[in-house]
């Protein structure tokens, strides 16, 4: 390296340039980990039950890869299309809106506009109630909004103002629904944040039993991400299964007030909205099934699944005729993929537990070996499965680092990794290919046409001639 620092301002060759990457990677592969995160990340062993340890807050000085409560709890309401979101702090906060999102709506398009207080030096020192009820008059009068949600950020757990006063006076003042959404950054992490949501979700709900049931379910855990939820709709309503809600992708709040009438609640977001589903099973005794439709397996499973709870023979042969005719349609294209991907390596690195264990089954079914999997809100039943069904040797992380996902890429020799945002550079700056699986995406991955789509990206970029330049 010292050798190549001397030279850097004469001519360096090709050669020399190559043996300065291979010092750079041998120099990752040499990090340690953290001795505090060594129980949350191991090597897969089938023959050894090691304590894994996960469902954890972060470890401080580790730069943890989650996202902080605020976040978690906009990410599940702000789908919601006919609700006003008030940012109780500075405007930074308030940047997480429809932009970096994919979430899309068939009706009103207000979840697209975000309202803040825009806290400064002067309302942290004497307070920002005022502020706060002065945005809500504001936005009543203008919009005739039907409910707000008011979210509470870090400056305002640091100086304490009492938004639940605030919103209960807003409440008795106009007679709609202001509801606090309890989540200042610092308070605990994402799973804190989607908790925080769920509770505001009951909030709007009514709390009494429902006597009148319909036959009909809800959909927990889609944020019609890329018009995700659309497609499970269309397949629900060609086996005659009615939706009164979908929580929260493309809902509106009169469908979020109606949810307790269903008969089933079901889950694809296992980590946002299993405290929901557990909530409305008290509450309301509907019972729910954790689903999943992606991959093409989960898909299958989900669906029988769904029938077998309904108990409607009728609904389970649709079912199996369904899923028969929408696998013969993708099947020669993904054998295309498969021939292309076929003992590729894949690292992945996501939100739930419940989309790492799809994703695990979506590569295996490409050909791919799994080489590292790893969540940010994953729980010790999710870490079960994805022992299982990975293979010896595999790294299995929970709340990763940059640091350590850098490190196991690189000494697993991963071709690809499936994250988020704030992964993409993270491959790019090792020469890895990447595949944005999070909020942000434009293109649907759910589903059956979501299979041949998710095949068809990781063939672009795993594929992609400018590996053979890097």
């Amino acid at each position: 390296m010292e050798n190549v620092k001397k030279d850097y301002y004469n001519k360096i060759t090709i050669d020399e340039c190559l043996e300065t990457v291979d010092e750079i990677k041998y120099e990752k592969k040499r990090i340690d980990l953290i001795k505090e995160r060594e129980a949350s990340v191991c090597y897969n062993s089938k023959n050894k039950g090691e304590n894994f340890k996960c469902d954890a807050e972060s470890v401080s000085g580790s730069v943890s890869q989650r996202a902080c409560v605020y976040c978690g709890a906009r990410v599940v309401l702000n789908p919601i299309t006919d609700a006003y979101h008030i940012v109780h702090g500075p405007i930074g906060c308030a940047s997480y809106t429809w932009d970096i999102r994919g979430s899309l709506s068939s009706g009103e398009e207000v979840y697209r506009n975000s309202f803040s207080t825009d806290l400064r030096e002067t309302d942290v020192i004497f307070g920002g109630e005022k502020k706060l009820s002065g945005a809500i008059d504001e936005i009543v009068e203008k919009y005739k909004p039907k409910v707000i949600f008011i979210y509470s950020t870090c400056i305002v757990g640091v100086i304490g103002d009492d938004i639940d006063a605030v919103c209960r006076e807003a409440e008795k003042k106009y007679s709609i629904r202001v509801i606090p959404v309890k989540s200042p950054g610092f308070a605990g992490n994402k799973s804190t944040g989607y908790k925080a949501a769920c509770n505001a979700i009951i909030n709007l709900m009514s709390t009494k039993k429902v006597i009148d049931k319909r036959n009909a379910i809800n959909y927990l855990g889609d944020f019609n991400l890329a018009g995700e939820a659309w497609i499970i709709s269309d397949y629900l309503k060609r086996m005659e299964i009615d939706i009164i809600a979908k929580i929260t992708g493309d809902s509106t709040c009169s469908d979020l007030m109606n949810a307790p009438m269903a008969r089933l609640n079901i889950v694809q977001c296992a980590g946002s909205m299993t405290y929901l589903a557990k909530q409305m099973e008290e509450i309301y005794d509907i019972p729910f099934l954790k689903v999943s439709f992606y991959g093409i397996q989960d898909i299958k499973n989900s669906l029988f699944q769904i029938a077998d709870a309904i108990g409607n023979e009728k609904v389970k042969e649709k079912v199996r005729k369904f899923v028969e005719e929408e696998e013969r349609k993708i099947e020669k294209e993904l054998e295309y993929y498969r021939s292309r991907l076929t003992g590729k390596k894949a690292a992945i690195f996501v939100g739930g537990g419940f989309k790492a264990i799809s994703l695990i089954k979506q590569f295996n079914d490409l050909g791919m070996e799994t080489v590292m999997v790893g969540t940010q809100t994953g729980k010790p039943e999710d870490y079960e499965i994805i022992r299982s069904i990975s293979n010896e040797g595999t790294v299995i992380l929970d709340d990763a680092n940059p640091a350590e996902l850098e490190k196991f890429m690189l000494e697993k020799g991963a071709d690809i990794l499936v994250g988020g945002v704030k992964e993409r550079p993270l491959a790019y700056k090792l020469g890895v290919a990447f595949c944005d699986h999070n909020h942000e995406r434009k293109h649907a991955l759910c589903g059956f046409e979501g299979a041949v789509n998710f095949a068809m990206e990781i063939d672009l970029t795993v594929n992609s001639p400018v590996w053979n330049y890097v």
